[in-house]
C-alpha cells in the first residue's frame, strides 16, 4: 500500500483557483472532481498543489456531486484509469455522507480488485477515524461482498505476515459468508494460517542460491504465464541480468495482459531493458489496436514548458511530460492523418515557442517530443499564441486538435479564441484543482494518464 502520511493535517492547505496566472475553466462539481480524481496520486505534491490539498478538494467535493456519479467514478478510477488508492479514497469519503453511503457496500465490492486491497482500505478507513476500530455496515457489507471473489492463490499472495491488518482481520470484522463449502474451508486455512505457499516470482526468487536458478525460475513462470503485466515489465533488466533466454521473453512479451497498465508502464521498461524496445513498443502499440481509427486530419500538441518537468510523485523517476509524450504515440497510432507540435515559451518576454515535430512512430516519436523540451524556452505554456501560429501553419482545419498539457496556461490575455478544430480536447494529466477549459469552448477536458482518452474521443465522435 502507498504509504499514508498520518500527519497530513499538519501540511500547509494551498488551493489554487487557476494554473499560473491563466484564465480557469468554469467548471460543475462534477467535472472539478473528475479532474482531481484522474490523475491523483494521493498525497503527493504536484507542480502547483500539494498533494494533501489534493485529497482535500476530492474530500470536499464528494458531497457536492450526485451519489451515483461519485461511485461510478470510483469504478471508471480503477478500471479505466487504472489507479489503485484513489477510489479506495473515495469509497472512505462516501461513508462520511448518508447519500453516498447507500451505494457503498456496491461500490466497495467493485474497486477491491486485489486482495491486498481488503487491508488497505481498512487502513485509509481506521487511520482517518481517530483511531477507532469500528467500521459501518456498509462498509462490512461492501468487505465481505468483495472477499468472496478471491481465491486462495490471491489470498496467500498477499497474507503478508508482517503487516499491521491481515486478512484474517478484515475477514473476522466484515463476516462475509463463504458460498461453498470448499471457500469455508479455505478460510479456515486462512486463520490457521495454513494457506498453500503461492507460486509468485517473488517466493520462487527467496528460495534460489544462484543466478542459474533464478533463471530457471523466470523462464518456468513466463512460459506458464504466470507472471502479470507489471511484474513482468518490472523485472525485465533482472530477467535480463539472470541471462533469461531472450526468445522466452519475447515470446511472454507478446502475451502479457495489457488491460491494467497505462502508457508510461511502456516507456519505463525500455528505458531500462533497451534490448526488447520492438518487443515493448509492440506490445504498447496494441494498447490503442481496440479503438477505432480517428478520421481525416488530427493535431497533437504537447506541452514540453517547464512545469511539465514536474515528478509525477515523490519517488518517480518520470515526470508529465514523460507521460504526456507516451500517450500521445497512442493517439498518433489512432489518426489517419496527423501534425505533431510540440510547445512552450518564454516567461519573462510572454511569448510562445513552437515547433513541428516529425511524426515518428512509436518510442522514437516519445524521444523526438522530449527532445524539444530544451529546445523551446522552459517557459509556459501560451495556449493562445500556440494556436494562432498552428493555425496559420496548417492549411486545412482539422477534424480534430488534442492537446496533452497539465494546464498551468500563463497566457493572460483573456479574449481567448475558440480552438480551430471540429473538435477540441484538452487531455489534463495533472489534478490541479482547475483547467483551462475556457468558458467551455473546448469540446472536452479528459483528466488521467490511461489510454482511456481515446475511447473517450472515438466514441464521441460518432
Amino acid at each position: 500500500m502507498a504509504a499514508i502520511n498520518k500527519n497530513k493535517e499538519k501540511l500547509p492547505n494551498i488551493l489554487l483557483a487557476g494554473g499560473a496566472g491563466n484564465v480557469s475553466a468554469n467548471n460543475s462539481n462534477e467535472m472539478l472532481l473528475r479532474r482531481a480524481v484522474s490523475a491523483c496520486m494521493l498525497w503527493e505534491d504536484n507542480a502547483y498543489i500539494d498533494g494533501v490539498s489534493v485529497a482535500k478538494n476530492i474530500a470536499d467535493l464528494i458531497p457536492k456531486v450526485d451519489a451515483k456519479i461519485v461511485s461510478d467514478l470510483a469504478i471508471e478510477a480503477r478500471f479505466v484509469q487504472k489507479l489503485r488508492h484513489i477510489p479506495l479514497f473515495i469509497c472512505r469519503e462516501m461513508a462520511r455522507h448518508p447519500e453516498h453511503k447507500k451505494l457503498l457496500a456496491d461500490t466497495l465490492e467493485k474497486v477491491i480488485h486485489r486482495a491486498d486491497e481488503l487491508c488497505e482500505f481498512l487502513a485509509l478507513y481506521w487511520n482517518d477515524n481517530d483511531g477507532k476500530k469500528s467500521i459501518p455496515k456498509q462498509v462490512k457489507k461492501g468487505l465481505a461482498k468483495a472477499f468472496v471473489k478471491f481465491n486462495e492463490y490471491e489470498l496467500a499472495k498477499y497474507n503478508k505476515k508482517n503487516k499491521e491488518i491481515k486478512l484474517s482481520d478484515v475477514l473476522n470484522l466484515c463476516h462475509a459468508k463463504p458460498k461453498d463449502q470448499q471457500q469455508s474451508d479455505l478460510w479456515k486455512r486462512l486463520f490457521k494460517d495454513e494457506l498453500k505457499t503461492p507460486d509468485t516470482w517473488e517466493v520462487g526468487l527467496s528460495a534460489c542460491k544462484s543466478a542459474e536458478e533464478k533463471k530457471a525460475v523466470w523462464e518456468r513462470l513466463i512460459q506458464e504465464n504466470k507472471l502479470g503485466a507489471t511484474a513482468f515489465l518490472k523485472n525485465l533488466r533482472n530477467m535480463t541480468d539472470s541471462k533469461v533466454n531472450p526468445s522466452v521473453i519475447r515470446e511472454g512479451l507478446k502475451n502479457i495482459n495489457k488491460n491494467m497498465l497505462v502508457p508510461l508502464d511502456f516507456l519505463k521498461a525500455e528505458k531500462y531493458a533497451p534490448d526488447y524496445s520492438r518487443e515493448i513498443e509492440a506490445a504498447m502499440l496494441a494498447c490503442a489496436s481496440t479503438f477505432k481509427k480517428l478520421p481525416g486530419k488530427t493535431i497533437l500538441i504537447v506541452d514540453v514548458s517547464g512545469s511539465m518537468g514536474s515528478q509525477l510523485s515523490r519517488n518517480s523517476e518520470f515526470n508529465r511530460m514523460d507521460t504526456a509524450a507516451s500517450m500521445a504515440v497512442l493517439a498518433a497510432e489512432l489518426c489517419e492523418n496527423v501534425s505533431i507540435y510540440a510547445t512552450a515559451g518564454s516567461d519573462s518576454r510572454r511569448i510562445h515557442q513552437t515547433s513541428k515535430v516529425r511524426p515518428y512512430r512509436g518510442f522514437a516519436l516519445s524521444k523526438e517530443i522530449l527532445s524539444q523540451a530544451s529546445k523551446l524556452g522552459g517557459g509556459g505554456i501560451f495556449t493562445k499564441q500556440c494556436l494562432e501560429f498552428i493555425q496559420k501553419e496548417e492549411t486545412e482545419v482539422p477534424d480534430r486538435i488534442i492537446v496533452f498539457s497539465d494546464s498551468q496556461d500563463c497566457d493572460n490575455d483573456k479574449s481567448l479564441p475558440k480552438p480551430f478544430g471540429k473538435y477540441n480536447y484538452i487531455v489534463d494529466i495533472s489534478s490541479e484543482s482547475r483547467g483551462i477549459n475556457y468558458n467551455g469552448v473546448w469540446s472536452a477536458e479528459i483528466s488521467g494518464w490511461s489510454e482511456g482518452f481515446l475511447k473517450f474521443i472515438s466514441e464521441s465522435e460518432i
